[in-house]
């Protein structure tokens, strides 16, 4: 399952970057508006500046709803970088749009999915990517990750191409559950992908390692008698 990191902030696009893990990046207008970033030259180039940091797919999101416009604006925005997908909005003429992108090898995002009929809809269109949003689908009383996991054995069975992209992830144990239900790809704020560092037998292991070698520090010597090799070891006595 690859890793994209979902926010518009440098700083944290390059610590996810940092930790090697990375694959992707998504963004919207509203995580945009959170960094500051408005304009139409100034999106543009900070989508150019996501590019220059990831070496991975970076969706960027189109701001129209009519298919005219949706095709003027992808075109502009694939235009930026070869890593750049446009993503657009599961809607009538967004699904239209996603058709006339993949017959001219632009790469789409089909976002704001919501059912497996409209991840159906995306992946007949060609869609590289489909994203469900499934904290938003737990927040409405149902299951995210179900969604997810039918989605999965509906493109296996159909035969789709169409990469599932877990979106709306809202902590670490979404992307544990998205993982085993057969998503493609998760998304997913920087708290998210660090909390899958944390368990608490983790820092009690380590503490009581570190205690451990503080205590047998005192013994530690090189041996440089007959035979040895020079090397640092542990003694007693």
């Amino acid at each position: 399952m690859k890793f994209f990191i979902d926010t518009a902030n440098l700083a944290q696009i390059k610590e996810a970057n940092d930790l090697g893990i990375l694959d992707g990046v998504t963004t919207n207008p509203s995580l945009m508006a959170k960094e500051g970033i408005s304009g139409a030259d100034n999106i543009l180039k900070h989508y150019e500046a996501i590019c220059e940091i990831v070496d991975g797919d970076v969706s960027a999101e189109v701001l129209s709803t009519d298919f005219a416009t949706i095709v003027e604006e992808g075109k502009k925005l694939a235009a930026i970088h070869p890593n750049i997908v446009v993503k657009v909005p599961m809607i009538k003429d967004g699904v239209k749009a996603i058709k006339w992108f993949t017959d001219n090898g632009i790469k789409t995002n089909c976002t704001l999915v919501f059912s497996a009929g409209q991840a159906i809809l995306a992946a007949k269109a060609g869609a590289s990517y489909v994203s469900p949003f499934i904290g938003r689908i737990d927040d409405s009383s149902w299951d995210g990750v179900e969604l997810i996991a039918q989605i999965s054995q509906i493109y296996t069975l159909q035969g789709f191409k169409t990469e599932i992209l877990a979106a709306s992830i809202r902590n670490a144990l979404h992307i544990v559950k998205c993982a085993e239900v057969g998503a493609d790809v998760c998304t997913c704020p920087l708290d998210s992908i660090l909390g899958l560092l944390k368990h608490p037998l983790t820092d009690i292991g380590l503490a009581k390692f570190l205690e451990d070698a503080k205590n047998s520090s005192r013994f530690l010597c090189y041996d440089n008698g007959p035979g040895s090799f020079g090397a640092p070891g542990f003694f007693s006595g």
